[in-house]
């Protein structure tokens, strides 16, 4: 499916302008219905102003500790030395000037039954309906051997910021030659596509940079999204450079060696220069303190409300949430975040919400001028999100480079349009 203007276009949603509150304000709330949104990224940012919009009555506060938001879409070009981080990071100062209130602290407990939102300060929020948008956690320990501590020699890199910087810091200083190791993760996980996407980022960096070196992914499945046409770009374009190693001949981690770089599976050991270990996630801390993430770490919801199956009054979005066939990432989440936004107002009204169609569109760099591009359309069926038969797609496998080339650039055009929404 080739990807149209609609794919981004679709983002678009209106803000009213109003006067901006002091976060200080977040413990005097204001009269009307009060919607608490706890994570500050493009599910919460895009729930807060969308909640504004769908109706200037509704009192929203925004928690969130950071003073600036760093994107993840787009990070692995910051590693393959193509970006600058700066062009990643966002302030809040757009979304205080629509009336959201600005809590610029973190939510550490959740009381359902009083309707409640504890702070870091101590300070409490009271609400009508709570929206968690608390994104993910890395599951320390998960992987024997990977915690925070070899964190700081293997780099996931899976949380936008410092930890991006050191894997590129680690990639310009390894000398040609070396060997770079990627393990990627069982399902789910942010971003289903990401760890592809870096692979041929890295590929592309040592190609042009370090050509005497070599990239293996190590991998805990057997298949992933865009998996052919990422593929059929790597044996054009890094022929020798890239190796893929799936599940089946032996490409999941088992444990790791931070000291030495190595990473062992059931068929051997990778030592490496610069490894980049993604390991398993779960929704973020506050998910479970509240009680809305299950056994799996992540959190059941409805899929026309996004209400949680196990707290009422609590709702998530994001990457937290168990969505069915929608996949965990920033499109998926700004959509998720719209949808629930028009729920929640019109619960707060007493009325019932429609049934919603949401779409996602992810974009994937395989160079700096090849794009590769998926969609689909979903509903919910069965209690689930689920696929609308033949609405989604990918980008042709037979498709001219000048194809290839126009996706890039519409890449551009969606970042900057879904930030441009969120924060701008």
């Amino acid at each position: 499916m080739k990807p149209t203007r609609r794919h981004f276009l679709e983002l678009g949603v209106a803000a009213t302008a109003a006067a901006a509150l002091t976060p200080r304000r977040a413990r005097a709330q204001a009269a009307g219905p009060r919607v608490v949104v706890v994570g500050g990224g493009f599910a919460g940012a895009s729930c807060a102003r969308a909640l504004r919009q769908a109706d200037a009555r509704i009192a929203v506060t925004l928690v969130e500790p950071n003073a600036t938001f760093t994107a993840c879409p787009f990070s692995n070009a910051v590693i393959g030395g193509l970006r600058e981080l700066s062009a990643q990071q966002f302030t809040y100062e757009r979304i205080a000037a629509d009336g959201i209130t600005l809590a610029r602290t973190s939510a550490t407990a959740v009381d359902a039954p009083a309707k409640s939102v504890t702070l870091a300060d101590g300070a409490k929020l009271s609400y009508d309906r709570l929206v968690l948008a608390p994104g993910i956690d890395i599951r320390w320990g998960a992987l024997q051997g990977y915690d925070e501590a070899a964190a700081g020699q293997m780099p996931h890199a899976w949380r936008a910021g410092e930890q991006t910087l050191l894997l590129r810091r680690q990639l310009e200083a390894m000398d040609d030659g070396g060997l770079v190791v990627i393990s990627a993760p069982a399902n789910p996980f942010r971003c289903p596509p990401g760890p592809y996407e870096r692979a041929s980022l890295i590929a592309h960096f040592l190609k042009t940079k370090k050509p005497k070196s070599k990239l293996i992914v190590l991998d805990a499945k057997d298949a992933f999204s865009k998996q052919r046409l990422f593929q059929a770009a790597w044996a054009e374009l890094y022929p020798g450079l890239l190796e893929w190693v799936p599940l089946s001949k032996g490409g999941n981690v088992t444990s790791v060696d931070a000291a030495t770089r190595t990473l062992m599976t059931d068929f051997g050991k990778h030592q490496a220069k610069v490894a980049n270990v993604i390991p398993p996630q779960k929704a973020g801390r506050i998910a479970e303190v509240a009680g809305v993430a299950d056994r799996s770490g992540w959190c059941p919801i409805d899929p026309a409300t996004f209400e949680s199956k196990l707290q009422a009054g609590i709702h998530v979005i994001g990457d937290a949430a168990i969505a069915g066939a929608m996949p965990k990432s920033a499109f998926a989440a700004n959509s998720q975040a719209k949808v629930c936004a028009a729920a929640v107002a019109t619960l707060l009204a007493g009325g019932t919400p429609s049934v919603p169609k949401l779409i996602n569109t992810c974009y994937s760099l395989v160079a700096p001028d090849y794009g590769i591009t998926v969609a689909g359309v979903y509903q919910p069926t069965g209690g689930q999100l689920a696929d609308v038969p033949g609405a989604g797609g990918v980008s042709p496998s037979d498709a001219p480079r000048e194809t290839r080339k126009a996706e890039a650039v519409l890449a551009e055009a969606w970042f900057r349009t879904i930030t441009t929404e969120a924060f701008g």
